[in-house]
Order: structure tokens, then C-alpha cells, then sequence
């Protein structure tokens, strides 16, 4: 099975260039002037990866540690983030307004005043608002099954909080912002002090925001990290760290005895919203195996643009990270991993 695996992850490149930069510039996402990058991005590697069953490495291809920008993985990195504060008691209560423990002016007025932490999470805030020099309308009405392939939508009336589901980056950014104001220190020290350096991960990725989202704490200025590489920045990092956080939500939140995440909040993570079932806190969930066919109702995915994935398999005991996958071939790869466990292949 593992030359099998090498063979498809490697002959099934993401068909997006290796220049990044030109590829946001050209309007991928959305035309001029909306399409501005103002953080940091590089070239892309080539496809790489690697499978853990029981923990124990059973497939890897190309370069592993390979450092690279993740996209919207980086949502499901913050939702850990969110974790450790409600762990630590700076978010009391999900169902809370979030404008009572961040009062920046960014949730009030009519609109923003009712938007609490699960809406944030659930991407069901209907946040209005310009950050960072981005208006939460460029990411109105976005399809992302046609991503790419054709303009957004035009600009849609807003809903009240909490009714409508929308994919929209500008509203992930307003929730990485709001959880700096809690922590009051750089989300990459926390990352790295509570969940990087625990589970044994490099010192080798990085997480970044843009020339516009610097921001005054305790008067200093700190950056406002991204949740994702759509006008650059975000997290650049290889898939050995990527697979060790895999295997931290497979295993509970528990690494080697020790709880780094609370349990109860896995599973709120992993609890679908009502809006999009397919959806729970950040992660992508496969209910009634509607993303992925080939994989088990209970596997749940960080997943960002360009084909980058990780898929975690409670039913199997199984972590996958698939970087620079072409996306229609994702499922394929899946059916070769679960078919290959079933059958006892190795």
C-alpha cells in the first residue's frame, strides 16, 4: 500500500503554479482591487505528505518538512486557540456576546452587537465591517464550490447573527483580533507555548499577518496573525507539525498523558452546526459522508485552498496530511488509504 499511496499523492500535483504571489495577484480569489496581498507569501513546494496509523508512520512522499503556507488550515489552528482560552477563563461562556470581554468598538451597533463566540466559530456571525483594509463584503456570498472558476456573488443583504452560514475570511480575522485582545500577547507565543512545544513540534513554522493588522496592546504593537493565506500571511509549516496536531485532536486532546487540550473541547469542536452540518468549530466534519465519500462518517478535516489537508479518522486510528493534492483527487487518495487498512495491506 505505501508505494501505492507515494505513487498517487505524487501524480496527483494541486494544479495551482508554484508562484503564489501571481496566483493571488491574478485575481483567483477575486479581481482587482480586492485581490491586494498584504502579508507575506513564497513559492509553493511540491506534493508532499505522510499517513500515521496508530500513531506509527505507514506512507510518506516528497518532503515532509517541507515549510509552506497553509491557507485556511489555519482556521482550524485558531479554533484551538479559542480552546485554550476558554480553558483558561477568558471566553466564560461561547453563548456570550463577545463585545462584553472585547470591547474594541468592533461588535457594536445593531448589526455586530449580538455576535457571540459560537457564531464567530461557526462562521454564522454575519460580522459587517472593514479590518485590516478589507471590507467583509469581498467575502460575501462566496461559493466555494466555484471558487476560482468565476466572480463572487454580488453583495448580499445581511442576515441576523447566527442565521446564515458564510465562509468569510475578513470575519475569521476579526475572531484571530479578538483573541489577541483576551490573551493580550502574540497568538505564534501561545500557540507555541500550549500546543506547539507540548506535542514535541518544530520551531520551524511561523504565523504571520499583514503590513496593516499591527495593533496596540498594553502599548505595544502586535501583529494580528491571519486565519488563512488568501491576501498572504498565515501559517507557513511542514506536515510533520501538521500531523503531530492531527494526532493531538485524534488522541482527545491527550499527548503523552498529558491533557494539552480539554477533552469537552474537542468535542464542542467537532459537534456539527445546525446551519452547515458539514461544518463545526473551524473543522470540517464528513456528516453522512457528504465531503468525502470514501472516508468514515466520523473523519474530520483542517483543509485550506491549493489541496492542503488534514484528515484525522477516529474509526481507523489514522492522521493523513495531504499538501498540494489536486482537490478533485482527495477522495481517490482516501479510498486507496481506507481500502489498503481493510484489506491488511501494508
Amino acid at each position: 500500500m505505501r508505494n501505492e499511496l507515494e505513487h498517487y499523492a505524487m501524480s496527483h500535483e494541486t494544479p495551482w503554479p508554484r508562484d503564489l504571489r501571481a496566483h493571488l495577484e491574478s485575481g483567483f480569489f477575486e479581481p482587482p482591487p480586492f485581490n491586494e496581498v498584504l502579508g507575506p507569501i513564497r513559492p509553493r513546494g511540491g506534493p508532499n505528505g505522510l499517513v500515521l496509523r496508530n500513531g506509527a508512520l505507514i506512507a510518506r512522499w516528497g518532503n515532509p518538512r517541507q515549510v509552506d503556507f497553509t491557507f485556511s488550515v489555519a482556521k482550524s489552528y485558531l479554533s484551538l486557540l479559542a480552546g485554550i482560552a476558554v480553558a483558561d477563563g477568558l471566553i466564560r461562556e461561547l453563548d456570550e456576546p463577545v463585545r462584553l470581554t472585547v470591547p474594541d468598538g468592533g461588535f457594536e451597533g445593531p448589526q455586530n452587537d449580538t455576535i457571540t463566540w459560537r457564531h464567530l466559530l461557526q462562521q454564522t456571525s454575519e460580522w459587517e465591517g472593514t479590518l485590516f483594509g478589507k471590507s467583509d463584503v469581498v467575502d460575501r456570498n462566496r461559493n466555494l464550490a466555484l471558487e476560482g472558476k468565476g466572480r463572487k456573488g454580488d453583495a448580499r443583504p445581511l442576515c441576523p447573527p447566527g442565521t446564515f452560514w458564510e465562509y468569510n475570511d475578513i470575519r475569521v480575522n476579526r475572531l484571530s483580533l479578538a483573541l489577541l485582545r483576551l490573551f493580550r500577547r502574540p497568538l505564534p507565543d501561545v500557540f507555541a507555548e500550549r500546543i506547539m512545544q507540548p506535542i514535541g513540534a518544530s520551531a520551524e513554522w511561523s504565523w504571520h499577518g499583514y503590513r496593516t493588522s499591527m495593533v496596540e496592546i498594553d502599548g505595544r504593537m502586535i501583529e494580528s496573525v491571519s486565519g488563512g493565506s488568501h491576501w498572504g500571511g498565515g501559517i507557513a509549516i511542514h506536515a510533520e507539525d501538521q500531523a503531530k496536531i492531527g494526532l493531538l485532536m485524534l488522541r482527545r486532546g491527550v499527548w503523552e498523558g498529558r491533557q494539552v487540550l480539554p477533552e469537552r473541547w474537542i468535542e464542542e469542536s467537532l459537534a456539527p452546526c445546525a446551519l452547515n452540518p458539514s461544518y463545526g468549530l473551524m473543522w470540517w466534519l464528513n456528516t453522512a459522508r457528504k465531503r468525502y465519500a470514501s472516508a468514515t462518517e466520523q473523519s474530520f478535516f483542517a483543509s485550506g485552498a491549493g489541496g492542503n489537508i488534514t484528515w484525522v479518522d477516529p474509526v481507523h486510528d489514522l492522521v493523513a496530511v495531504m499538501r498540494w493534492m489536486n482537490p478533485a483527487a482527495v477522495d481517490g487518495f482516501i479510498q486507496l488509504v481506507v481500502s489498503g487498512i481493510e484489506s491488511g495491506r501494508r
